[in-house]
């Protein structure tokens, strides 16, 4: 005997289509349900576990090297026919990149931390792998505090979960001073776990800021930041990536964050070169041709068979970037390829002729081929 029909097409499709919680101007935000929330190395691909609470980002930094997971998202959305308006004719019907829908449409994982308190119950697996002393990163692929988060507050609902958990090692990356907000949760965990804040801030500059990141807070914004987590006692240091070579790779303009960051209380500055990975490249590379189109012919030969700089430029980056941490007193980690403590090594006399090398209009640290 035939099944009767409950629903309609149309209603069946309604329901499996992703509702819209939200537009701040050119941005659609919908609700996600999430069906894991904690990511293991075997999905990462690093040594440490991960959670975005979000899938997108509204600050859409050019050089963001995270577009790339957003395409298959979208593509899963699409051909599930869980689309529905904007975003069914941006990315459905071809109208807009995936590297671009990365930051004009963002999933919020409304059940992140009911699904994260459920994940992390005593006994489990994953559990007892935390408590064993793998890392937790929070932000790894989106940041944990965009402007969505003053909204729904996901990254403070998983938050109070971890804050639930001893003896757990967790870390944030954000540019966001909405951390902030977050302090007393922040303390909590750090009475009973490692908890550590990491602000992304490639330049002071603020002019240069509002060119390259354009939707992101103020550099001033961000030190203030880390000068507020720093007197709350939470660790807090700056990830200064990605280094732009040509625009934000000045010797004197990194020296002025350095100092600025030491000023500010931050314990240690990481540093890397710009990745240029396939979606990341085809929303950085026309952006340089418009903003930076003195740049665009050295970007293109330098980025034409490798997606990062040469050995030569990350090294003396390296170099320059030790040298101008010993001076202001801060320790300097690297996820560059290079070896932090092999160039803490290097001859002040080298390091002294890097400012000499490092031409203001050559792509400085060499660059150009």
């Amino acid at each position: 005997m035939q099944q009767p029909v409950l629903f309609s097409a149309a209603v069946e499709r309604s329901l499996r289509q992703l509702p819209v919680i939200g537009e701040q101007r050119d941005i659609t935000y919908y609700s996600s349900h999430a069906r894991s929330i904690l990511n293991g190395p075997e999905i990462t691909g690093m040594g440490f576990w991960s959670i975005n609470p979000y899938i997108g980002c509204a600050f859409g930094c050019a050089y963001c090297y995270a577009r790339y997971a957003h395409r298959y998202v979208m593509e899963r959305a699409t051909d599930a026919d869980r689309l529905t308006g904007a975003a069914e004719q941006d990315v459905g019907g071809g109208r807009m990149p995936p590297w671009l829908a990365f930051e004009r449409h963002i999933f919020v994982k409304r059940n992140g931390p009911e699904l994260l308190a459920r994940t992390l119950r005593h006994g489990s697996d994953r559990f007892r792998a935390l408590a064993e002393g793998d890392w937790i990163a929070i932000g790894t692929a989106t940041d944990p505090y965009q402007p969505a988060e003053r909204r729904f507050a996901i990254t403070r609902g998983i938050l109070e979960v971890l804050a639930e958990h001893p003896g757990l090692h967790v870390s944030i990356t954000t540019k966001s001073p909405l951390v902030t907000r977050d302090v007393d949760l922040l303390a909590r965990i750090a009475r009973h776990s490692s908890i550590s804040v990491h602000v992304s801030l490639i330049t002071v500059n603020r002019a240069l800021a509002r060119r390259i990141e354009p939707r992101a807070p103020t550099p001033d914004a961000r030190l203030r930041a880390i000068a507020r987590l720093n007197e709350a006692g939470v660790a807090v240091s700056v990830n200064c990536m990605p280094v732009l070579p040509g625009i934000t790779d000045h010797p004197r303009d990194l020296e002025a964050l350095v100092e600025r960051v030491a000023e500010a209380g931050a314990s240690h500055i990481s540093t890397g070169a710009l990745r240029l990975q396939h979606e990341a490249r085809k929303r950085y590379l026309p952006f340089i041709a418009k903003e930076f189109p003195e740049l665009a012919s050295r970007y293109a030969r330098a980025y034409a068979h490798a997606y990062m700089p040469g050995d030569a430029y990350r090294e003396r980056l390296a170099a320059l970037m030790t040298r101008l941490c010993r001076a202001h007193g801060l320790r300097r980690k690297t996820y560059d390829g290079d070896d932090a403590d092999s160039a803490a090594a290097a001859s002040d006399a080298d390091a002294s002729q890097l400012g000499a090398e490092l031409a203001p209009n050559d792509l400085q640290l060499a660059l150009a081929l």
